[in-house]
């Protein structure tokens, strides 16, 4: 081979590897203003605005089919190996948490309908959408750190979780207070409730997202396990945040 097609062959597999990361950056693009559109279809009671988050999921659901069709590509006709070799595994784990939180953001907005229907209970849209927003920012932190290969914007993106868990278990418990003043408020609660777990879990998919950065900055995962501050995980009565179908 000579060395003219080694800098060929080279530069078309630098072009593939920069195609799927800017696809990826494309993608959490669109899952932030999914997050985004969920929380703020609650607060103002938007149902067409709720209606956009939901169709648009179909949109995410596709890029991360086209995403893992073209990771399989190159690892089948590149053979990547060591650090190139991460950037495409990395991509592939991240398209399928992206995917995740846009289910999330979709489940979110499904709410806005029923709550729509229902009574409003004073200052929970307010927060939901005040924890989503930093949910929002931290998925734009953790993709920048990716890009940049930043480890410790990675890390802080990962502690800033624990202050989503805590804001997750504030919510809980007001709501408990508000169902227990009146049993009236426990439909709108309920909902309330399981649109919070969503916000929350949408937070530790993003903290996966951070971990891929740290895998691709350093060749490894973080090795400590992050402890987790949502104290209500162990009840799995109050942690399943059904879908609405």
């Amino acid at each position: 081979m000579t060395d003219e097609l080694k800098k060929h062959i080279a530069s078309a597999f630098d072009r593939d590897l920069e195609a799927i990361q800017a696809q990826i950056l494309k993608m959490g693009g669109l899952v932030e203003v999914a997050i985004r559109d969920a929380a703020l279809s609650l607060e103002t009671r938007d149902e067409e605005l709720a209606e956009k988050v939901v169709a648009g999921d179909k949109v995410i659901d596709e890029m991360e089919e086209l995403l893992n069709d073209e990771a399989a590509k190159v690892i089948a006709l590149r053979g990547p190996t060591a650090r190139d070799l991460r950037v495409v595994l990395s991509v592939m784990r991240m398209a399928a948490n992206l995917e995740r939180i846009g289910d999330l953001s979709k489940n979110m907005a499904k709410r806005t309908s029923v709550m729509s229907q229902l009574a409003q209970i004073e200052g929970s849209a307010t927060a939901l959408r005040r924890m989503a927003r930093d949910v929002e920012h931290m998925l734009k932190d953790a993709l920048d750190a990716y890009i940049q290969r930043d480890e410790a914007l990675a890390y802080d993106v990962i502690e800033r979780d624990r202050d989503v868990d805590q804001m997750y278990n504030t919510l809980f418990r007001e709501f408990l207070t508000f169902m227990l003043e009146d049993p009236r408020n426990i439909t709108s609660c309920m909902h309330l409730h399981f649109m919070a777990k969503n916000v929350e879990r949408m937070g530790d998919h993003v903290t996966a997202i951070a971990e891929q950065a740290i895998f691709l900055a350093t060749g490894e995962m973080p090795k400590e396990d992050r402890v987790k501050e949502d104290r209500t995980s162990s009840d799995p009565a109050l942690s399943s945040g059904a879908d609405l179908g």
